[in-house]
């Protein structure tokens, strides 16, 4: 197998895609180093950055901390090298060590498997690691790499997906290890307070499952520009609509994505051919959405659910400010298409399911919460258009959800109407409020709310929650939290903050003579497959409030 992309590589020092926090290492010549400015905690290059530290071993990396080597990669700029996989990041790419002939250094390697023997090019350096391109294969991982699984001719040039020749079960395990991982290494919880980790939650779909795909391209080189086109004439060498390359800015001309739904490779289509009919008309770079929604009636209808039921009309939407709709199980979602909204459609009712079996448990579950009474209140922070809110709306008495964008609030209300649920009505016991506003803020607004019997489902952006939130969640004391996260590593960072600070509190509640103290256990924690082909991973953590 040889990679296309090595080839492209300028051999300009200057042209490198640099970090610009790193600088780079070239034997032979000194660099005055920068003060070094480390990752953001489980960012991408934080958990990279552990794993390579890992591999290594503390004792090395002290020392070469201590002699200021670090940073001194044994790889010279485009130098090939023979290596021999050793472990999978995860993030999808292969970790290999220097050869023996070299000082220890960690190679970061896309498309690569453990155990494989491989010939890479080396093109950037970072602190004790490089990145390479990979040439080809020598000696593939026969037990794990089939190629006639791969479904797209870009595989292996493109950025998108990492895992197209690995079997589905493969795919799901490595995202279970990356859930484990992350909590080995963001928690700080001893392993007495994990659970056993259990099987990632299979996509229904493993291809055309995408809802929202965001193709761009670049203007017309200025040499170009003033040439100007004819409307007739064919699409430009030098236009390349699609998706970046692996390791590159660069973007690479992609007519379709098969893990795109068929309504969006549809739609792509016919876009890209009036994109290059117009491309003289562009002075800047686009970058298009293309989101997969049901059809509305009269483009903005409100009929109830089960008039809608047996019709459902697929359509492309466009405009970042046009209405999207979904269908959730029975309940449909109205959200402003340049908004967040889950990307994977057909796994929606297994994971909204989910976590309400959590707050839930079967009765002959052996969950530490047997023993409370079910919780009649939720609160859901970061609660977006209402997806978890309205899903789990028939099983509480009220409900309450806060959420940054004002735009999503008045569509959580909207959705709220839509599906026939109360809105703060006299007549039913039922109601549901949002309201607009930073998550932290949820709990001065619900201090009716009765601890005991509230549920709180939180499922914030990749950077997790802030510590304002964490204090003020431990104050209010819910009974259950569900933590749903984009990023298992901020989410291993938060739970284990919030275990160690109850802990810690119900220390101080006992040692005041009160009766009991109480904290939170990690009662369960399972990933969720959003994105197969790709090595991302929701995770889903459940905690019960239980007496010290």
């Amino acid at each position: 197998m040889v990679n296309s992309l090595e080839k492209s590589r300028s051999l300009s020092p200057t042209q490198l895609p640099l970090d610009k926090k790193h600088p780079l290492a070239f034997p032979g010549k000194r660099i005055k180093k920068r003060k070094y400015t480390p990752p953001e905690p489980g960012s991408p290059d934080d958990v990279i950055l552990r794993q390579v530290v890992a591999l290594l071993g503390e004792e090395f990396v002290a020392r070469a901390e201590a002699d200021g080597t670090d940073w001194d990669s044994p790889f010279g700029f485009r130098e090939q090298v023979e290596l021999t996989v050793s472990s999978i990041s995860s993030s999808g790419e292969g970790l290999a060590l220097s050869p023996s002939s070299k000082r220890p250094w960690i190679v970061v390697i896309p498309f690569t498997l453990p155990g494989e023997v491989i010939n890479v090019r080396v093109y950037r350096h970072a602190r004790l690691h490089s990145f390479a391109d990979l040439v080809n294969i020598q000696v593939p991982n026969s037990e794990l790499r089939d190629m006639s699984r791969v479904k797209c001719k870009y595989f292996g040039t493109c950025a998108g997906c990492q895992y197209q020749m690995l079997s589905y079960e493969t795919q799901l395990d490595l995202k279970r290890n990356v859930v484990e991982k992350a909590y080995q290494n963001y928690s700080g919880l001893p392993e007495s307070s994990l659970p056993v980790i259990q099987s990632t939650i299979p996509s229904p779909l493993q291809y055309g499952y995408r809802t929202k795909i965001t193709p761009h391209f670049d203007p017309p080189p200025k040499k170009v520009q003033s040439g100007g086109s004819s409307v007739n004439e064919e699409k430009p060498s030098w236009l390349k609509i699609g998706f970046n390359q692996i390791g590159k800015r660069t973007v690479m001309d992609i007519e379709e994505c098969p893990i795109a739904t068929p309504v969006l490779n549809d739609a792509y289509r016919p876009m890209r051919d009036d994109i290059a009919k117009k491309i003289y008309t562009y002075k800047k770079g686009v970058s298009l959405l293309l989101r997969d929604s049901l059809e509305i009636p009269g483009g903005n209808s409100s009929k109830a659910t089960t008039e809608l039921a047996a019709g459902d009309n697929h359509v492309c939407i466009t405009d970042h400010k046009a209405t999207v709709r979904e269908r959730v199980g029975d309940l449909l979602f109205d959200y402003q298409a340049g908004s967040f909204f889950q990307n994977n459609n057909s796994v929606l009712v297994p994971l909204t399911s989910y976590v309400r079996d959590a707050i839930f448990p079967p009765t002959s579950s052996t969950s530490t919460s047997t023993a409370s009474p079910p919780p009649t209140h939720l609160v859901d922070a970061y609660c977006g258009a209402g997806l978890f809110a309205l899903t789990l709306a028939p099983h509480f008495t009220k409900i309450a959800g806060i959420e940054l964008s004002a735009d999503s609030i008045r569509f959580a209300a909207h959705n709220a109407t839509l599906n026939n649920r109360c809105f703060e009505t006299a007549h039913q016991k039922k109601e549901i409020s949002f309201r607009a506003g930073d998550a932290a803020q949820i709990f001065s607004a619900v201090a009716d709310f009765p601890p005991e019997r509230t549920a709180l489902v939180v499922d914030p952006p990749r950077k997790g929650c802030d510590e304002a939130f964490l204090r003020q969640l431990l104050e209010f004391g819910p009974q259950t939290v569900v933590y749903v996260s984009c990023n298992v590593h901020t989410q291993a960072r938060d739970v284990g903050q919030i275990l160690s600070w109850s802990a810690e509190q119900a220390a101080a509640a006992t040692g005041a003579g009160k009766r009991e103290g109480k904290r939170y256990v990690l009662e369960s924690l399972r990933g969720f497959d959003l994105f197969p082909q790709t090595a991302h991973v929701e995770s889903v953590a459940v905690l019960r409030l239980v007496v010290s």
